[in-house]
Protein backbone atom coordinates (compact mmCIF):
# COMPACT_ATOMS: atom_id res chain seq x y z
CA UNK A 1 0.00 0.00 0.00
CA UNK A 2 1.46 3.32 -1.11
CA UNK A 3 1.04 6.35 1.18
CA UNK A 4 2.32 8.98 -1.24
CA UNK A 5 -0.18 8.80 -4.10
CA UNK A 6 -2.70 11.53 -4.69
CA UNK A 7 -5.60 9.10 -5.21
CA UNK A 8 -5.85 6.32 -2.63
CA UNK A 9 -7.85 5.05 0.32
CA UNK A 10 -11.38 3.73 0.74
CA UNK A 11 -13.78 5.05 -1.90
CA UNK A 12 -17.36 3.81 -1.55
CA UNK A 13 -19.43 3.31 -4.74
CA UNK A 14 -22.53 5.06 -3.46
CA UNK A 15 -26.12 4.08 -4.16
CA UNK A 16 -28.37 6.71 -5.71
CA UNK A 17 -30.90 7.37 -2.92
CA UNK A 18 -34.31 7.97 -4.45
CA UNK A 19 -37.69 9.24 -3.37
CA UNK A 20 -40.84 7.33 -4.24
CA UNK A 21 -41.26 9.48 -7.37
CA UNK A 22 -37.72 8.72 -8.62
CA UNK A 23 -36.09 12.00 -7.64
CA UNK A 24 -32.86 12.42 -5.70
CA UNK A 25 -33.38 12.08 -1.95
CA UNK A 26 -31.22 14.94 -0.69
CA UNK A 27 -31.80 14.13 2.97
CA UNK A 28 -30.43 10.64 2.36
CA UNK A 29 -27.37 12.07 0.60
CA UNK A 30 -26.69 14.14 3.72
CA UNK A 31 -27.00 11.06 5.94
CA UNK A 32 -24.71 8.98 3.73
CA UNK A 33 -22.03 11.67 3.54
CA UNK A 34 -22.10 12.13 7.32
CA UNK A 35 -21.55 8.40 7.74
CA UNK A 36 -18.61 8.46 5.33
CA UNK A 37 -17.01 11.44 7.04
CA UNK A 38 -17.20 9.70 10.38
CA UNK A 39 -15.17 6.83 8.91
CA UNK A 40 -12.77 8.75 6.65
CA UNK A 41 -14.15 7.29 3.42
CA UNK A 42 -14.82 9.04 0.12
CA UNK A 43 -17.91 8.87 -2.15
CA UNK A 44 -17.99 7.66 -5.76
CA UNK A 45 -21.43 8.40 -7.20
CA UNK A 46 -23.08 7.20 -10.42
CA UNK A 47 -21.25 3.94 -10.80
CA UNK A 48 -22.67 0.42 -11.01
CA UNK A 49 -23.90 0.46 -7.41
CA UNK A 50 -25.43 3.88 -8.12
CA UNK A 51 -27.67 2.43 -10.89
CA UNK A 52 -26.01 4.85 -13.32
CA UNK A 53 -27.12 2.96 -16.41
CA UNK A 54 -30.77 3.60 -15.44
CA UNK A 55 -30.59 7.09 -13.94
CA UNK A 56 -31.98 9.93 -16.12
CA UNK A 57 -29.55 12.70 -17.01
CA UNK A 58 -31.59 15.21 -14.99
CA UNK A 59 -31.25 13.14 -11.80
CA UNK A 60 -27.54 12.60 -12.47
CA UNK A 61 -27.10 16.34 -12.78
CA UNK A 62 -29.03 16.95 -9.54
CA UNK A 63 -26.84 14.41 -7.74
CA UNK A 64 -23.62 15.95 -9.09
CA UNK A 65 -24.65 19.48 -8.15
CA UNK A 66 -25.88 18.52 -4.69
CA UNK A 67 -22.75 16.54 -3.96
CA UNK A 68 -20.61 19.46 -5.08
CA UNK A 69 -22.49 21.86 -2.77
CA UNK A 70 -22.02 19.39 0.09
CA UNK A 71 -18.26 19.13 -0.32
CA UNK A 72 -16.07 20.21 2.58
CA UNK A 73 -12.48 21.46 2.52
CA UNK A 74 -9.94 18.76 1.81
CA UNK A 75 -12.45 16.17 0.53
CA UNK A 76 -12.01 14.26 -2.73
CA UNK A 77 -15.20 13.29 -4.59
CA UNK A 78 -15.53 10.85 -7.50
CA UNK A 79 -18.31 10.42 -10.10
CA UNK A 80 -19.07 8.07 -12.97
CA UNK A 81 -19.56 9.49 -16.45
CA UNK A 82 -20.01 6.28 -18.45
CA UNK A 83 -22.39 6.41 -21.43
CA UNK A 84 -22.72 4.73 -24.81
CA UNK A 85 -22.30 8.12 -26.49
CA UNK A 86 -18.82 9.63 -26.18
CA UNK A 87 -20.03 13.23 -26.16
CA UNK A 88 -22.53 12.48 -23.39
CA UNK A 89 -19.65 11.27 -21.21
CA UNK A 90 -17.63 14.37 -22.09
CA UNK A 91 -20.57 16.65 -21.23
CA UNK A 92 -21.20 14.84 -17.95
CA UNK A 93 -17.51 15.16 -17.05
CA UNK A 94 -17.71 18.91 -17.67
CA UNK A 95 -20.67 19.23 -15.37
CA UNK A 96 -18.88 17.16 -12.73
CA UNK A 97 -15.78 19.34 -12.74
CA UNK A 98 -17.87 22.53 -12.85
CA UNK A 99 -19.72 21.32 -9.73
CA UNK A 100 -16.52 20.56 -7.81
CA UNK A 101 -16.17 16.81 -8.37
CA UNK A 102 -12.46 15.98 -8.36
CA UNK A 103 -12.20 12.79 -10.43
CA UNK A 104 -14.44 11.12 -13.02
CA UNK A 105 -14.59 7.44 -13.97
CA UNK A 106 -15.78 5.62 -17.08
CA UNK A 107 -16.22 2.03 -18.18
CA UNK A 108 -16.42 0.80 -21.76
CA UNK A 109 -19.58 1.55 -23.74
CA UNK A 110 -21.79 -1.53 -23.99
CA UNK A 111 -23.69 -3.15 -26.89
CA UNK A 112 -20.87 -3.49 -29.44
CA UNK A 113 -18.03 -5.94 -28.89
CA UNK A 114 -14.84 -3.89 -29.18
CA UNK A 115 -11.35 -4.83 -30.33
CA UNK A 116 -8.31 -3.88 -28.28
CA UNK A 117 -7.56 -1.04 -30.68
CA UNK A 118 -11.12 0.28 -30.40
CA UNK A 119 -10.90 0.19 -26.59
CA UNK A 120 -7.60 2.06 -26.66
CA UNK A 121 -8.83 4.71 -29.06
CA UNK A 122 -12.10 5.20 -27.18
CA UNK A 123 -10.42 5.95 -23.87
CA UNK A 124 -7.79 8.11 -25.56
CA UNK A 125 -10.54 10.19 -27.17
CA UNK A 126 -12.37 10.46 -23.85
CA UNK A 127 -9.23 11.40 -21.92
CA UNK A 128 -8.30 14.00 -24.55
CA UNK A 129 -11.65 15.73 -24.14
CA UNK A 130 -12.35 15.61 -20.41
CA UNK A 131 -10.83 18.54 -18.56
CA UNK A 132 -9.62 16.71 -15.48
CA UNK A 133 -8.51 13.41 -13.90
CA UNK A 134 -10.07 10.23 -15.31
CA UNK A 135 -10.16 6.72 -13.84
CA UNK A 136 -10.80 3.78 -16.14
CA UNK A 137 -13.31 1.26 -14.79
CA UNK A 138 -13.00 -2.37 -15.87
CA UNK A 139 -16.18 -4.33 -15.12
CA UNK A 140 -16.74 -7.34 -17.42
CA UNK A 141 -19.84 -8.39 -15.44
CA UNK A 142 -21.80 -5.53 -17.05
CA UNK A 143 -19.88 -4.57 -20.20
CA UNK A 144 -19.16 -8.22 -21.10
CA UNK A 145 -15.66 -7.16 -22.13
CA UNK A 146 -12.36 -7.15 -20.27
CA UNK A 147 -9.89 -4.36 -20.94
CA UNK A 148 -6.53 -6.12 -21.49
CA UNK A 149 -3.75 -5.05 -19.16
CA UNK A 150 -1.44 -4.00 -22.03
CA UNK A 151 -4.18 -1.60 -23.19
CA UNK A 152 -4.56 -0.21 -19.68
CA UNK A 153 -0.81 0.15 -19.35
CA UNK A 154 -0.66 2.21 -22.54
CA UNK A 155 -3.54 4.36 -21.31
CA UNK A 156 -1.81 4.86 -17.96
CA UNK A 157 0.69 7.10 -19.75
CA UNK A 158 -2.01 9.64 -20.71
CA UNK A 159 -1.71 12.79 -18.60
CA UNK A 160 -5.43 12.82 -17.71
CA UNK A 161 -5.72 9.11 -16.82
CA UNK A 162 -4.82 8.77 -13.15
CA UNK A 163 -5.89 5.24 -12.25
CA UNK A 164 -7.98 2.15 -12.78
CA UNK A 165 -10.78 0.54 -10.82
CA UNK A 166 -10.72 -3.16 -11.66
CA UNK A 167 -13.70 -5.31 -10.72
CA UNK A 168 -12.59 -8.36 -12.71
CA UNK A 169 -12.30 -11.39 -10.46
CA UNK A 170 -8.88 -12.73 -11.38
CA UNK A 171 -6.05 -13.15 -8.88
CA UNK A 172 -3.53 -13.46 -11.71
CA UNK A 173 -4.76 -10.18 -13.21
CA UNK A 174 -4.59 -8.46 -9.82
CA UNK A 175 -1.02 -9.60 -9.25
CA UNK A 176 0.10 -8.47 -12.71
CA UNK A 177 -1.64 -5.11 -12.23
CA UNK A 178 0.21 -4.56 -8.98
CA UNK A 179 3.50 -5.47 -10.64
CA UNK A 180 2.82 -2.85 -13.30
CA UNK A 181 1.50 0.01 -11.18
CA UNK A 182 2.09 -0.41 -7.44
CA UNK A 183 5.25 1.70 -7.64
CA UNK A 184 3.90 4.28 -10.10
CA UNK A 185 3.42 7.54 -8.21
CA UNK A 186 1.23 8.95 -11.01
CA UNK A 187 -1.17 6.02 -11.45
CA UNK A 188 -3.41 4.38 -8.82
CA UNK A 189 -4.79 0.85 -8.70
CA UNK A 190 -8.16 0.41 -6.97
CA UNK A 191 -9.64 -3.03 -6.49
CA UNK A 192 -13.36 -3.51 -7.00
CA UNK A 193 -13.29 -7.18 -5.96
CA UNK A 194 -14.23 -7.05 -2.27
CA UNK A 195 -13.15 -10.62 -1.47
CA UNK A 196 -9.49 -9.76 -2.14
CA UNK A 197 -9.45 -6.37 -0.41
CA UNK A 198 -6.91 -7.08 2.36
CA UNK A 199 -4.68 -9.17 0.11
CA UNK A 200 -4.58 -6.42 -2.50
CA UNK A 201 -3.62 -3.76 0.03
CA UNK A 202 -0.85 -5.91 1.49
CA UNK A 203 0.54 -6.48 -2.02
CA UNK A 204 0.70 -2.75 -2.79
CA UNK A 205 -2.79 -1.74 -3.95
CA UNK A 206 -3.71 1.90 -3.48
CA UNK A 207 -7.28 1.56 -2.36
CA UNK A 208 -10.62 -0.21 -2.29
CA UNK A 209 -14.03 0.53 -3.81
CA UNK A 210 -16.40 -1.74 -1.80
CA UNK A 211 -20.18 -1.54 -2.14
CA UNK A 212 -20.66 -2.95 1.38
CA UNK A 213 -19.11 0.31 2.59
CA UNK A 214 -22.44 1.99 1.83
CA UNK A 215 -23.91 0.83 5.15
CA UNK A 216 -20.84 -0.13 7.18
CA UNK A 217 -17.82 1.88 5.97
CA UNK A 218 -15.97 1.51 9.25
CA UNK A 219 -14.87 -2.03 8.39
CA UNK A 220 -12.87 -0.79 5.42
CA UNK A 221 -11.41 2.19 7.27
CA UNK A 222 -10.18 -0.20 9.95
CA UNK A 223 -8.89 -2.67 7.33
CA UNK A 224 -6.95 0.06 5.56
CA UNK A 225 -5.42 1.18 8.84
CA UNK A 226 -4.60 -2.41 9.88
CA UNK A 227 -2.69 -2.95 6.63
CA UNK A 228 -0.79 0.31 7.15
CA UNK A 229 0.21 -1.02 10.58
CA UNK A 230 1.13 -4.47 9.13
CA UNK A 231 -1.51 -6.10 11.35
CA UNK A 232 -2.38 -9.10 9.20
CA UNK A 233 -4.54 -10.80 11.82
CA UNK A 234 -6.85 -7.81 12.21
CA UNK A 235 -6.94 -7.05 8.47
CA UNK A 236 -8.01 -10.57 7.54
CA UNK A 237 -10.54 -10.74 10.37
CA UNK A 238 -12.10 -7.61 8.87
CA UNK A 239 -11.89 -9.26 5.45
CA UNK A 240 -13.94 -12.15 6.82
CA UNK A 241 -16.53 -9.71 8.15
CA UNK A 242 -16.62 -7.99 4.75
CA UNK A 243 -17.25 -11.33 3.03
CA UNK A 244 -20.02 -12.25 5.45
CA UNK A 245 -21.75 -8.87 5.19
CA UNK A 246 -21.52 -8.91 1.40
CA UNK A 247 -23.12 -12.35 1.28
CA UNK A 248 -26.15 -11.05 3.22
CA UNK A 249 -27.33 -8.96 0.28
CA UNK A 250 -25.51 -10.56 -2.67
CA UNK A 251 -25.74 -14.34 -2.23
CA UNK A 252 -28.35 -15.93 -4.50
CA UNK A 253 -29.26 -12.63 -6.17
CA UNK A 254 -28.55 -11.02 -9.51
CA UNK A 255 -26.58 -7.78 -9.49
CA UNK A 256 -29.77 -5.75 -9.87
CA UNK A 257 -31.53 -7.62 -7.07
CA UNK A 258 -28.53 -7.18 -4.79
CA UNK A 259 -28.68 -3.39 -5.22
CA UNK A 260 -32.21 -3.34 -3.82
CA UNK A 261 -31.10 -5.61 -0.97
CA UNK A 262 -28.20 -3.24 -0.28
CA UNK A 263 -30.62 -0.33 0.03
CA UNK A 264 -32.70 -2.37 2.49
CA UNK A 265 -29.63 -2.76 4.70
CA UNK A 266 -28.95 0.96 4.32
CA UNK A 267 -32.51 1.62 5.45
CA UNK A 268 -31.78 -0.54 8.50
CA UNK A 269 -28.79 1.75 9.14
CA UNK A 270 -31.08 4.79 8.85
CA UNK A 271 -29.46 6.05 5.65
CA UNK A 272 -32.00 5.86 2.80
CA UNK A 273 -35.17 4.28 1.46
CA UNK A 274 -35.02 1.17 -0.79
CA UNK A 275 -36.62 2.79 -3.86
CA UNK A 276 -35.16 1.60 -7.18
CA UNK A 277 -35.05 3.18 -10.63
CA UNK A 278 -36.74 1.04 -13.33
CA UNK A 279 -36.04 -1.49 -14.73
CA UNK A 280 -34.85 -2.54 -11.25
CA UNK A 281 -37.63 -3.11 -8.73
CA UNK A 282 -38.09 -3.56 -5.01
CA UNK A 283 -38.50 -6.98 -3.48
CA UNK A 284 -41.25 -7.99 -1.08
CA UNK A 285 -41.58 -6.90 2.51
CA UNK A 286 -41.01 -10.53 3.54
CA UNK A 287 -37.69 -10.50 1.68
CA UNK A 288 -36.75 -7.21 3.30
CA UNK A 289 -37.58 -8.58 6.76
CA UNK A 290 -35.42 -11.65 6.09
CA UNK A 291 -32.52 -9.39 5.03
CA UNK A 292 -32.80 -7.30 8.17
CA UNK A 293 -32.93 -10.40 10.34
CA UNK A 294 -29.88 -11.92 8.62
CA UNK A 295 -27.93 -8.72 9.15
CA UNK A 296 -28.83 -8.48 12.84
CA UNK A 297 -27.98 -12.14 13.44
CA UNK A 298 -24.59 -11.72 11.77
CA UNK A 299 -23.56 -8.57 13.61
CA UNK A 300 -24.64 -10.15 16.90
CA UNK A 301 -22.80 -13.41 16.24
CA UNK A 302 -19.59 -11.78 15.00
CA UNK A 303 -19.77 -8.76 17.35
CA UNK A 304 -19.60 -6.34 14.41
CA UNK A 305 -20.03 -2.67 15.28
CA UNK A 306 -23.15 -1.42 13.50
CA UNK A 307 -25.03 1.81 14.18
CA UNK A 308 -28.25 3.35 12.91
CA UNK A 309 -29.20 7.00 12.65
CA UNK A 310 -32.88 5.99 12.92
CA UNK A 311 -33.68 8.50 10.18
CA UNK A 312 -35.10 5.90 7.79
CA UNK A 313 -35.09 2.74 9.89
Amino acid sequence: MQQKKKYQGVIVPVVTPLTADYQLDQKAVDQILANFRQHNTKPFILGTTGEAASIPFSVKEDYIKYLGKSKQAGETFYAGIAANVLQESVELAKRCFDAGIDVVAANLPSYYALTEDQMLRYFEQLADQVQGPLIIYNIPATTHMSIPLPVLDKLSQHENIVGVKDSERSEERMQESLRLWANREDFSYFLGWAAQSAECLFRGGDGLIPSTGNFIPGIYKEMYEAVAQSDREKAFQLQQHSDQLGAVYQAGRTLGQSLWALKVLMQEAGLCQPHMMPPLIQGTEAEAAALRQSLQELISKENIHFTSTNSYA
